[in-house]
């Protein structure tokens, strides 16, 4: 078994082929039936926590691993080592290292921040925190901003019975639909910074339609709290909130890591490390080995007291990047297929987008959307930007509202399933962890179906 997985290591690493097809993986070569392993791996996710729990959490990652091993060996054998290594490295150097090395420093740096709440858990109070964690998501990052308020909002309301929609509304509001304030509050946006979209153009453009939802979230909240509150037959008094910042250091870490991701975005000196048969940009490098340093300072230099406090553990980290690789790696020929367009195997979906040569703005919407709840956004934003045209100067003009409803699409629907969005699922295992019982992959949906796909209707027929 550990010889199997040394040869796909060394395969995968391997400067050259040993054997090759001379085909490439292009989507218009796939079928439809590459996509088996990645629905597999969505249906382990959404069957297995509620049907074998138990084995789900003490094997969830040999699952992942398995389905991921199912895509890497049908490559290998349909595509050989040269063209496999390409796909396979292009996607874990460039997509998912990053990905996890992002999540790994706002993970630890947030747990280094200890924010003491001593204060009455009223409906007011923790609106109030939803709003700011919205605010800060667009800065810090939806990961930054949910580890670094997830705590305290679990501290405030710990006598409270009921709970659960705290979580909802947080994973709606900080963990995706606040990221669309800058490049850096969510994934797809940054993708689209560094293909030349402008760094205040998500503030000019999408702050519109994202202040109404966030109004509307925020006020549905609040009357829900308080219907709870009432049911539990409590009273509170309005007194200010005590709250006291331990770690500071952490918040100038949080600058650096701005730092290092605006430098990656602006500094563009043409030198490449090359890993396999990957070109590795050398400001990516140097961003992703800044994060990395970051977050060992913090780690290093914060008191483990203020660990211990917050009740720090990797293991929400470890399911998210376990979980993820077998994403990001069953997704490859799934993005291929994309890629294609209108000549690959989803050219049905594809065409949908456009009307003699018009974009169908709301169709980008909902299809950018939808993918991008089910699979990483992304890469779902990127295939989109270029389906548009991917000319940054175009669609920030004369295509502004196609860039938007692609924008909106891809960070918005990420709350509607645990899988949309990395931090969806640091804030349900944090939640689980402090014994709230979160709703399973199908009662999750329940929730976003309810509430944010009315939303999500409106907002189209708004906008596009």
């Amino acid at each position: 078994m550990r010889f199997k997985y040394l040869w796909i290591g060394l395969s995968i690493l391997l400067p050259t082929p040993l054997f090759a097809t001379g085909i490439g993986l292009t989507g218009e070569n796939l079928s439809l039936w590459w996509g088996l392993p990645f629905v597999g791996m969505l249906a382990s996710l959404a069957t297995l926590p509620l049907f074998a729990l138990h084995f789900w959490e003490a094997h969830y990652g040999k699952v992942a691993l398995g389905w991921s091993l199912l895509t890497i060996f049908s490559l290998l054998a349909s595509f050989g080592i040269s063209t496999s290594q390409a796909a396979i490295l292009e996607t874990f150097f460039h997509h998912f290292l990053p990905f996890v090395i992002m999540i790994g420093a706002l993970y630890t740096i947030s747990g280094g921040i200890r924010i003491d709440v001593e204060a009455h858990a009223t409906p007011l109070l923790n609106t109030g925190v939803l709003a700011i964690g919205t605010f800060l998501a667009g800065w810090i990052g939806t990961t930054g901003a949910s580890m670094l308020l997830i705590r305290p909002l679990l501290h405030i309301n710990r006598d409270r019975q009921h709970r659960v929609h705290h979580m909802i509304f947080f994973i709606f509001l900080v963990a995706n639909i606040g990221g669309a304030l800058t490049p850096l509050g969510d994934p797809p946006l940054f993708i689209g910074f560094l293909n030349g979209v402008s760094f205040f153009w998500p503030l000019e453009n999408l702050l519109l339609p994202m202040l109404p939802m966030i109004f509307i979230l925020l006020l549905l909240f609040y009357g829900m709290d308080t219907f709870f509150v009432k049911k539990e037959g409590l009273s509170f008094r309005h007194t200010l909130p005590r709250v006291k910042i331990k770690g500071g250091l952490n918040g100038f870490l949080f600058l650096g890591v701005i730092g290092f991701v605006l430098l990656s975005g602006l500094w563009t000196p043409g030198f490449y490390v090359h890993v396999g048969s990957v070109p590795l940009e050398i400001q990516d490098v140097l961003r992703d080995v800044g994060l990395v340093v970051l977050a060992l300072l913090s780690f290093l230099l914060t008191p483990h007291s203020i660990y211990q406090a917050n009740h720090f553990s990797w293991e929400p980290f470890k399911e998210v990047a376990k979980l993820f690789f077998g994403i990001f790696m069953t997704v490859i020929p799934v993005i291929a297929i994309l890629d294609a367009g209108l000549q690959g195997a989803m050219a049905p979906l594809i065409s949908l987008v456009t009307h003699e040569g018009i974009p169908q703005n709301r169709m980008y919407f909902w299809l950018s959307g939808g993918l991008s709840s089910i699979l990483d956004n992304a890469p779902t934003y990127l295939v989109f930007f270029h389906m548009a045209g991917g000319d940054a100067g175009v669609l920030m003009s004369s295509l502004s509202r196609t860039l938007e409803a692609i924008s909106l699409g891809a960070v918005f629907m990420g709350a509607m399933t645990y899988i949309g969005n990395a931090p969806n699922f640091m804030v349900k295992a944090i939640a689980e962890g402090q014994h709230i019982r979160m709703p399973s992959f199908f009662g999750y949906l329940a929730w976003s179906f309810g509430i944010l796909l009315p939303l999500f209707i409106l907002l189209s027929w708004w906008r596009f």
